[in-house]
């Protein structure tokens, strides 16, 4: 695609540098910028969307959806010797094995099985597939939140929402194409570089939508001001803030901080419209748990999700956790109570308002958290972390439904069939936009630089099937 006149000159040394470097990304902001406002992609896409509801802290995949029968009939003896040596965070691995805190059950017409904890989601099982083997590479929180949001343990490193609104841009040129919904509760372990966009333009990074009235800061103009005026203003400072650009070789902050002008005007056109749910049904309000106290804040951002791709939006990240989250050191029943009361019913309904709107069929749900819980115990009920084997699902977006992927071995302590890495997880979420993972790259520190990293990496077609 050839750039339009109005493209930044970066642009063309992104689509030029570096063997191919930045090409996709190149092509989607062409297009965005003025051209027939169709994304590029590597081939069709069954996904034009995604949502990603990451429950932080830990969830344990022994207590919600991988059964371990095996759990319940050793629980209270130490692990068996044919297991290995077993790295933990903290002395646990000498403990008794625990039994699972809930009874699972076989849920839908599928028979998948799923945690009394998660009642609401069980009634959605035959649309979700379970992948029971993804493993990683940290036992520490914030190394396994940026992996799982990065592909890297490391600091620095863009997000997979940043990588998608690189390649792909927005729907909805009047709104962000990445938008991420924290916790109020705050205390992300890692902090905000879980949604960073790493070494590409800043202009890449998600925006924060906060939860309650005001959804977004300073969203209204000054009393007063017209969008008239508000218009010649701006032009007015863009004409000064590009001539200053240009003198400093289109520096990618200042870029970033430009395009954010623009769009902040677009968007107090739009926005208001997208943050007012008073024109929902209180069917709809019910539906999402909005109506109880419990599930009102994770249910109205489950809703404004919707609303957001509903709209064009292309990405968007909600956590579930303030500082400890779901990490269930001491408690597991107390813990996952607290935190299946308040997602489960949201989380359930917004994949049947989604399906309900047609919306499910080229939407990704992603849910899951950075790492599992251990099976053996902690100071008596709780678990450690386990990044060795744990749990993610998928639905929506064309996935085959009401069935488990992959498995960990019979305690739920590592992955022992078809695992899944965190790299061929991220690779697979691409392949669902039409995105080839190894095409997707931008040029850095003299490398081509791409989410699933240098190592090989693979889609796990037989898990998106």
């Amino acid at each position: 695609m050839l750039p339009n006149s109005h493209t930044f000159s970066r642009r063309s040394f992104l689509a030029t540098a570096g063997a191919g470097a930045g090409m996709l990304a190149y092509s989607a902001l062409a297009a965005a910028d003025g051209g027939n406002g169709i994304p590029a992609t590597h081939f069709a896409p069954r996904a034009k969307r995604v949502i990603w509801l990451f429950m932080h802290g830990g969830p344990s995949h022994v207590d919600l959806f991988d059964p371990k029968p095996a759990l319940t009939k050793y629980a209270g003896k130490p692990v068996p010797a044919s297991f290995g040596e077993v790295m933990t965070r903290r002395d646990v691995a000498k403990n008794p094995l625990l039994a699972p805190a809930r009874r699972f059950r076989p849920r839908g017409q599928s028979g998948l099985e799923i945690s009394d904890f998660l009642p609401h989601i069980a009634e959605c099982a035959d649309d979700i597939c379970v992948v029971r083997s993804l493993h990683g590479d940290s036992v520490n929180h914030p190394q396994s939140v940026y992996q799982m949001n990065t592909g890297s343990i490391l600091m620095g490193n863009p997000s997979v929402g940043s990588w998608v609104a690189y390649g792909l841009g927005s729907e909805n040129q009047d709104m962000p194409a990445f938008i991420v919904m924290p916790d109020p509760g705050g205390g992300l372990k890692g902090g905000p570089a879980a949604w960073s966009s790493g070494y590409l333009p800043a202009t890449y990074q998600g925006v924060t939508v906060r939860s309650g009235t005001s959804p977004i800061i300073d969203l209204h103009g000054q009393p007063g001001v017209s969008l008239e005026q508000q218009r010649r203003n701006l032009e007015f400072i863009q004409s000064l803030n590009q001539r200053h650009l240009a003198d400093r070789d289109h520096d990618d902050q200042l870029a970033a901080r430009i395009r954010a002008y623009e769009l902040a005007f677009r968007m107090q056109a739009k926005a208001p419209e997208l943050v007012d749910t008073s024109g929902e049904t209180s069917t709809t309000l019910q539906q999402y748990g909005i109506d109880q106290k419990e599930t009102r804040d994770f249910g109205m951002r489950c809703l404004l999700a919707r609303r957001m791709v509903e709209r064009g939006v292309r990405f968007v990240q909600l956590y579930s956790g303030d500082t400890n989250g779901w990490d269930a050191h001491s408690d597991v029943e107390s813990n996952h109570s607290e935190y299946c009361q308040r997602t489960d019913k949201p989380v359930a309904g917004l994949l049947k308002d989604l399906k309900q709107r047609g919306l499910l069929e080229d939407t990704l749900v992603i849910w899951g958290g950075e790492f599992g819980r251990m099976p053996m115990s902690e100071q008596g009920t709780g678990r450690d972390h386990n990044p060795w084997g744990y749990c993610a699902w998928l639905a929506g977006a064309g996935i085959s439904g009401g069935r488990a992927y992959g498995a960990t071995d019979d305690i739920g302590l590592r992955a022992a069939v078809n695992p899944v890495s965190v790299h061929n997880f991220h690779a697979s979420i691409l392949h669902l936009l039409g995105v080839d993972h190894e095409r997707l790259s931008h040029f850095h520190n003299g490398l081509d630089k791409r989410l699933t990293g240098p190592d090989e990496a693979h889609v796990v077609h037989e898990m998106i099937g």
